[in-house]
């Protein structure tokens, strides 16, 4: 079973850089930009995003279901890309270059937009990369490839505004820079994704015509390891979106750090993902994906623990807890995924039907509902517990902000172990999966592309 050539592979995996990079600023920067720089406050920045996450509960089953359905001339996935490249290019120019009078509306309809955009890309997207090989070890390799693209397009746009600033410019101005800078890689790299990369036939895609919900949904759901997976990975998305969100309050208020500061930190963690990826890879094919998962977030548990502890100034012991949590969002990015695919695999044996589409749509779905859920819980909760951002806080309240930063994604993360641990769909059950489908379907050898 002969891999994907390394041109396809870099092809495939290149737009992630453009679509990541505004990723870390909106979730990170932005929330912090609207409710201390422009004035919305805490808890209204907190409700409008996690408003404008909700509408996501509609709209990505909706893409999925579309991409799988809806063939064209010019195939499933790429028309939804085009398209929601367009929306999103035009939401971060507005979200990240506000007008002077910012209003709550104008931060509801562009974020809105803005994840409109992102669901129409990211849903194919992935899809796609599912489709691309059947191969166990080498939907790790593609997943693998698209995450340390991702993380390279954040490592450069999450210092972007530490720089922008340091030159002398506003953090605004850092923001609009992250948004045309995506633009323009963006255009070419996702240009070059539909010219080179094909999509590969895997079996017959039934008509739109014949969806019906309620049937698709009991389907899925009695997917077992697909029900269980994705369990895993909604709630390892919340104990990482908290954090993502609280970031900079933490630095800032727990540990006193300053931008230079808080830009090492922040490239320290994202490039000991990149590193660690290939590790990651390397014990998934000799322990199973799963367990080099629960592996990857033991480590993380095991360096949050300490953040409690640490005080104003411990930038040293927080700048080792950011390499070894960095480390352990290599194998976030990377492996769950990679097992997404094989359950898809399992369902289409199961129905016969081809829903890749689908599936990717209801990942993501959970992954922008835990961040919702991290932005529209943590902001509220810091505001009840008495904590002010930009103001001095008690001890009691920065407490809280270190418990809800690391003390509460430790917990969820614990839960998630136990949740993954014994996933059922090892490499031995999926090489047996994979030889009924062919005789089923008489499929192409994994990449043939059609």
């Amino acid at each position: 079973m002969s891999p994907i050539d390394r041109k396809t592979l870099i092809a495939y995996a290149l737009p992630a850089l453009a679509l990541a990079m505004p990723t870390i600023p909106a979730y990170v920067y932005l929330p912090t930009f609207y409710a201390e720089t422009l004035g919305l406050g805490l808890a209204t920045t907190g409700a409008v995003l996690l408003v404008a996450r909700m509408l996501d509960v509609f709209t990505d089953p909706l893409v999925g279901i579309i991409s799988d359905r809806f063939p064209t001339r010019w195939g499933r996935r790429k028309p939804w890309i085009l398209l929601g490249g367009v929306l999103a290019a035009l939401a971060l120019v507005q979200l990240f270059q506000p007008p002077p009078e910012v209003t709550t509306a104008h931060l509801l309809v562009w974020s809105v937009v803005l994840y409109l955009g992102w669901t129409l890309v990211a849903v194919p997207y992935t899809a796609w990369g599912a489709e691309l090989s059947d191969d166990y070890d080498e939907r790790s390799r593609i997943t693998g490839a698209r995450e340390a693209a991702m993380i390279v397009g954040i490592i450069g746009a999450s210092s972007m505004p530490a720089v922008v600033t340091a030159i002398g410019y506003d953090q605004q101005q850092g923001l609009a820079t992250v948004a045309w800078l995506a633009i323009a890689i963006g255009v070419p790299s996702i240009g070059f994704l539909l010219w080179r990369v094909r999509e590969v036939n895997r079996g017959p895609a039934r008509p739109l015509a014949s969806v019906n919900m309620m049937t698709a949904s009991r389907e899925i759901l009695r997917n077992k390891p697909f029900v269980r997976l994705l369990s895993a990975w909604f709630i390892n998305g919340l104990a990482n979106g908290l954090p993502a969100v609280l970031f900079l309050l933490y630095l800032q208020h727990g540990l006193g750090a300053g931008e230079t500061a808080q830009g090492a930190l922040i490239l320290a963690y994202f490039i000991s993902g990149i590193a660690a990826i290939p590790l990651w890879l390397r014990l998934s094919s000799r322990i199973g994906k799963h367990r080099a998962w629960c592996s990857a977030m033991i480590l993380a548990c095991l360096a949050f623990v300490w953040v409690p502890l640490l005080g104003e100034g411990d930038l040293v012991a927080f700048f080792v807890i950011c390499v070894l949590t960095g480390m352990a969002l290599g194998a976030d990015l990377a492996l769950p995924p990679a097992m997404q695919a094989d359950v898809v695999d399992l369902d289409s044996l199961r129905t016969g039907k081809r829903r890749a589409g689908v599936f990717f749509a209801l990942w993501s779905m959970a992954t922008k509902l835990a961040l919702a859920c991290a932005v529209g819980l943590a902001f509220p909760v810091l505001d009840l517990l008495g904590f002010e951002a930009g103001a001095d806080n008690t001890p009691a309240a920065i407490l809280a902000l270190a418990i809800l930063y690391a003390g509460v994604p430790t917990v969820l993360k614990v839960v998630a172990i136990a949740v993954t641990w014994n996933h059922p769909l090892t490499a031995k059950r999926q090489a047996v999966i994979q030889k009924a489908m062919n005789r089923r379907f008489r499929l192409p050898e994994a990449g043939t592309q059609a």
